[in-house]
């Protein structure tokens, strides 16, 4: 759905139709919105407001301070006082400590995630939304491409990606920094321009400046997206939360799913409870899936058949009370200092079942 061509405003509708793939959500979603000051998340933000509000949902908007120029801690608060006189609830985040003298781009975007991510999980947000968009992605390909990247990094960022905190959600990729520039406009908000993103020490800036052109969403990353959607609900319908804050899963439920939709399902099942970043090497999860699909050892339950997968314990029994059988999976015993999140989207229609979360979303 890319609309790069177009310069009109970014509208209500037009944002529930990006917003759209990246359901199910809950009753009264809460989001978090990653705010620079700049033009394309203060866009991001006020449209994500007016999505959430008729559905009795609420946004707070998380203001990262890099702390690398004095202007940045006074910038932060002016966007805090705009958002708040609009009614979106802000916070303000702080990078402090020492800079690195090399790499500096690289270890601010770490920091900032990590920040972002902490403050999701302390307030039990299941969504944390990110204003890149189609100029940003056609830099990132050109970079990629210019470094030979594989198929994957070719596509592009992806428009989901599933943390052991939060899922990260980027709606706009299909949207042209101009569009967002005129969503502000016709509001009459102004924006704070980041020097940094036309420093020509930076590969993105120096890109920027010379002009990259749009050629959409890449088909790649359509075709990812719209398997990543299947997969979401998929766990909706066949993942059970469990007290003990693993997953119990269908074995036939899982054999009669197409192969690569089981793949992806598996991968963000083990990514999450386990706590990875990364999923598991193409490999080690095929050999699980065929663990998991039953075409290595059809036997009935028993402790013979259990494995273990990036840091997840996978254990076959019968379901109580039933001849079923389910595949009970868990974070390995020692692993991860808090309690792992069961992916957003297999919860996001049951918010109650979020038991990792300090808090139930309200």
């Amino acid at each position: 759905m890319s609309d790069t061509g177009d310069p009109s405003p970014v509208d209500g509708a037009t944002f529930a139709r990006l917003m759209a793939p990246f359901g199910p959500f809950e009753t009264r979603p809460e989001l978090a919105v990653a705010v620079s000051g700049g033009r394309d998340s203060l866009a991001l933000t006020l449209l994500a407001q007016e999505w959430a509000a008729p559905l009795g949902g609420r946004i707070i908007a998380l203001i990262v301070d890099h702390g690398l120029r004095p202007e940045a801690a006074g910038e932060a608060l002016a966007t805090g006082r705009l958002l708040e006189s609009r009614g979106v609830e802000s916070l303000i985040l702080r990078w402090t400590g020492a800079k690195p003298s090399t790499g500096l781009q690289e270890a601010a975007r770490g920091a900032r995630y990590g920040l972002l991510r902490e403050a999701c999980r302390e307030r039990g947000i299941l969504h944390l939304l990110v204003a890149h968009q189609a100029d940003d992605q056609a830099e990132t390909i050109a970079m990629r491409t210019a470094r030979a990247s594989g198929p994957d990094g070719l596509a592009g960022m992806a428009a989901l990606i599933e943390w052991p905190e939060v899922r990260l959600l980027r709606p706009l990729l299909p949207v042209a920094r101009a569009r967002l520039a005129a969503t502000l406009v016709s509001r009459g908000i102004a924006w704070i321009d980041d020097p940094s993103n036309t420093d020509p020490r930076f590969e993105r800036a120096r890109l920027r400046q010379q002009g990259v052109p749009i050629a959409g969403l890449p088909d790649a990353d359509r075709l990812r997206s719209g398997h990543e959607l299947l997969a979401a609900r998929a766990g909706v319908a066949m993942f059970e939360a469990r007290d003990d804050g693993g997953v119990a899963l269908d074995r036939a439920a899982i054999e009669r799913l197409p192969l690569d939709l089981r793949r992806r399902l598996a991968s963000r099942v083990v990514q999450a409870l386990g706590g990875s970043d990364h999923p598991p090497r193409r490999e080690r999860l095929d050999r699980a899936l065929a663990r998991l699909s039953g075409t290595v050892d059809r036997g009935r339950s028993g402790r013979g058949q259990d494995f273990t997968l990036a840091g997840c314990q996978f254990a076959l029994r019968q379901a109580a009370g039933s001849r079923q059988l389910e595949w009970i999976v868990r974070p390995e015993n020692g692993r991860n200092g808090r309690q792992p999140l069961i992916p957003a989207a297999f919860f996001a229609c049951d918010p109650a079942a979020a038991t990792h979360l300090g808090r139930s979303p309200s």
